[in-house]
């Protein structure tokens, strides 16, 4: 069992807690909150035991170089209102520009420091500056469930400098697919969209071995429909996946289902004009941007008769209404499946569940996407490898805990 917050006293101390506040921004604005509503609980939790909360997060994938539209200023504002007080913002997350920011801090403030991806040294895991993000503070606190499945500096590499915790919707993503591993039972049906099939790839192996049935959707259907020798027009497809798609259609076609008619256009956009085709005719100069009636009815089918429903991934552009409709239709068909045990994660998906209103009705929630399907096959999470365990006979709520000082990493770390 890991440590969680709860094991530590936090009064007074400076908590750098990771976040996976990747979310949606549009001219400035957030546009769909989800994974920050998910952090609120440990966030507040903090600030009421009188904790200095700073608050780390990567923003999409700035390869380490600084970009000015992955900026979390609009996060700040987001988190602001959403808390109903102020929250400061650093242009950086390390260096003497935020360890002057942290030492102005009074209990109970919170500091949201820069896109951490920023730095090169984030996504290789570099130690120095790991042991950088880990100068300034006291405790880490790891409530990014959606980043679990990554071993980088803001995820694993901090770990090693300073004492380590879960935050409270990282405990409850870890409970929360440990019991539902349990509750699985046949058959099982997965609805698998989105895109990136590369990070799917093993997932569906999984499953696939296991007998699971995959109704496939979004921009990876269309990796599938160009294996399978049919047309997609000008459709994404994942060409590194090609290969491994056409593997799987040969070893498991009769579990591998694929849209037979899909909702096409012949340019993203809100004013576009659709056609519905069968999926042999896809006209060349066309796109594919949802799955079509037809597919719609007869993943359905397959729905009705499952025990079990796994959904990871829109089944199109979901973002646009007129490329909406595939997902919002399976959306309301799992949510209405009374008798089957209903799993579904990623940021997309339940987003597009909270837009239907169908949320509550499904049996778990996950905030993770590829992290929840890792999960889900039992593979260790390195960001929860990362956490201190909780010793046998240890107390739940510790009354006290070590000063800084008596850190032994504190040696490594960045001096102001």
């Amino acid at each position: 069992m890991k440590k969680t917050i709860k094991d530590h006293d936090v009064t007074g101390r400076r908590v750098l807690v990771r976040v996976d506040f990747d979310v949606p921004v549009e001219n400035g604005i957030v546009t769909n909150a989800a994974r920050i509503h998910a952090a609120l609980p440990t966030i507040k939790y903090l600030i009421e035991r009188q904790a200095r909360v700073i608050l780390l997060t990567h923003l999409g994938n700035p390869e380490g170089s600084v970009v000015e539209s992955l900026r979390v200023d609009p996060i700040a504002s987001t988190l602001a209102d959403l808390l109903r007080m102020p929250v400061a913002k650093a242009n950086n997350c390390i260096g003497p520009e935020v360890h002057d920011i942290v030492k102005t801090m009074t209990p109970g403030q919170v500091l949201l420091l820069e896109n951490v991806r920023f730095h090169p040294g984030e996504m290789v895991n570099d130690q120095r500056f790991a042991a950088r993000l880990a100068s300034f503070t006291d405790l880490f606190v790891n409530d990014a469930f959606g980043a679990a499945h990554w071993s980088h500096a803001s995820t694993t590499g901090v770990a090693r400098f300073l004492p380590s915790a879960a935050g409270l919707l990282m405990e409850h993503e870890l409970e929360g697919i440990q019991r539902l591993r349990s509750e699985i039972r046949p058959p099982v049906v997965v609805l698998l969209g989105g895109n990136r099939l590369v990070d799917k790839a093993q997932f569906m192996e999984y499953g696939l071995r296991r007998g699971w049935a995959f109704l496939l959707g979004g921009s990876l259907a269309n990796t599938f429909l160009r294996a399978a020798g049919k047309p997609v027009g000008q459709s994404t497809v994942e060409m590194e996946g090609f290969g491994l798609a056409r593997s799987l259609l040969e070893e498991y076609s009769r579990q591998i289902h694929l849209p037979v008619d899909l909702v096409i256009a012949q340019a993203l956009s809100a004013f576009a004009i659709t056609r519905i085709a069968p999926a042999e005719s896809i006209p060349v100069d066309w796109c594919i941007y949802d799955i079509g009636p037809e597919t719609i009815d007869r993943y359905s089918r397959v729905l009705d008769a499952a025990g079990t429903v796994i959904w990871n991934g829109p089944a199109g552009a979901v973002e646009f209404p007129a490329f909406s409709n595939g997902t919002v239709q399976m959306a309301s068909k799992i949510a209405g499946l009374e008798d089957a045990y209903t799993i579904a994660g990623g940021a997309d998906t339940v987003a597009a569940l909270d837009k239907t209103g169908h949320s509550s009705k499904i049996k778990y929630l996950s905030t993770g996407g590829a992290a929840f399907l890792d999960a889900l096959q039992g593979k260790p999470l390195p960001g929860v490898e990362a956490i201190e365990d909780r010793k046998t006979g240890e107390p739940l709520t510790a009354s006290t805990s070590p000063p800084l000082q008596s850190d032994p990493a504190a040696k490594a770390r960045e001096k102001p």
